[in-house]
Formats: structure tokens, sequence, C-alpha cells
């Protein structure tokens, strides 16, 4: 039996990409998963396959930049299950311009998304694994919040503001029995790079071939981290493709 099985899992960002498989991956391991994204159609789309395969899924509808959204999320999910044994913090956009020609919405929207949601959900959040005196806290952050590139600026300071916040977070909780990953992946197949409104930019990538991860390729990542053993806490993850300089 895996170790998580019977586990009560939250996945922000759930409705494509790594946290799309991510909630599959976990729900094959018999946790429960709350999927939550704004996109409530691709929810349920999702839940139905879950529920097809045997798993048990649950579709909270969630703006994480909505502090109601996050509290009604980790309430909906204790009331609904009485526990949240692993937090998923995915979603995430990408926004990728020079900081000459950034406009300000756009760094404010992945200052929003990127950080302020994920710590503000991971706020609202411990309490609940502090009372159960378990739970593991895993931040999706990028190979962009390690090694700094330019027209990355806005992103790079918010993936390395994840990776502070995590770690930092790991110092307060360890000792409580709460566990903490940062996951770093490099170049995937998403949506992410669709984000991207500055046309300069947009021709730029399109020029580069690079090679890409799948999203199951992180989301097995995230299942190895939070299957181990109470004792054993993967603090962090870099996976980026084979060919990637």
């Amino acid at each position: 039996m895996s170790e998580i099985a019977d586990d009560v899992a939250i996945v922000t960002g759930a409705s494509s990409g790594i946290g799309e498989a991510t909630a599959e991956a976990l729900a094959a391991e018999g946790a429960t998963v709350v999927l939550a994204a704004r996109r409530e159609d691709e929810l349920h789309a999702l839940a139905d396959r879950i529920e097809s395969n045997g798993g048990d899924a649950l579709v909270v509808p969630t703006d994480v930049t909505d502090e109601d959204d996050i509290d009604s999320l980790v309430e909906t999910t204790t009331d609904e299950y009485g526990r949240i044994d692993i937090l998923v913090n995915n979603a995430g956009v990408m926004l990728v311009e020079p900081l000459e020609r950034a406009q300000r919405s756009n760094l404010r929207q992945m200052v929003e998304v990127n950080l302020l949601g994920l710590m503000n959900l991971t706020h609202a959040a411990l309490p609940v694994m502090q009372d159960q005196e378990t739970g593991h806290v895993v931040n999706v952050s990028s190979v962009a919040g390690r090694f700094a590139s330019e027209n990355f600026s806005g992103y790079n300071g918010t993936k390395f503001g994840v990776n502070g916040f995590t770690e930092a977070l790991r110092k307060e909780v360890t000792t409580q029995h709460i566990r903490t990953t940062v996951v770093e992946p490099g170049a995937v197949e998403t949506e992410l790079p669709t984000h991207i409104t500055d046309d300069q930019i947009l021709e730029e990538l399109a020029d580069i071939e690079m090679p890409t991860l799948d999203p199951e390729d992180i989301a097995r990542g995230i299942v190895y981290a939070t299957t181990q053993p109470e004792h054993v806490d993967v603090n962090e993850l870099l996976i980026r493709p084979t060919g990637q300089t």
C-alpha cells in the first residue's frame, strides 16, 4: 500500500499541465485529491477521469489571488474530509518580458499568483497540519528560482521568493512533523509560454530548440517526495530534461 493511500491532497492549478498530472498521479496512489483552479469545466472533466479510474476527487473552483477563495478551499476540504495531508501549491503564471517594457500589471499578477497566493494558501492550511501533527507542503517553483536570466526578472523574483519561503518554512515546521518540498522544473510542455504577451520574446523563444519534459515527469517527482517514509523529507527536487543547458 502506498504511503499516501487515504491521504487528502489539495492541488492548485489543477486544470492543466503539472497540476492536472499531479492530481492524477496522487489519486493513482490512493490519495483523495481536492482540485483547485479557476477553470471549473476542466476541473470537473479531470474529476470524472479520476473517479472513472476508481479514485476520489473534489472540485473546488479557486482563484489563489482571492483570500476568500483560499479560506473557502481550506474550509471546504476540512468540512468534507477533516484533514489536509498534502498541499501542492502549483498555480502559476509566466509573463516574461524585459523590465524596461514590462507592464506593471504583469509584474503584479506574477507576484499575486506565483508567490503571494502560495504563501496565503500555505498560511491557511498550516494550522490544520499543525493540529494533525503531520502534513506535507509541496511548492512548485522553477529552475528560474535558482538561476536568473535576462528578461525573466519579474518571474525570477517570484520563483526565488518561492524557494526562500519554502526553506524558511521548513525551518519553522520541521520539528512539528510537517515536511516541505520545493520542486524546480526546467522546460516543461505546459501552457506557461502561452501567457507571454511580449512579441519580441515570443519570436526569440520560437527560434530556440529546447528539449522539454512532460507534466507527468514532474508529477512523478512529486509522488516520489510525498511517498517517502515520515522520517524522510525530500527538501528540493531540480528536474530538467536531458539536454537542457
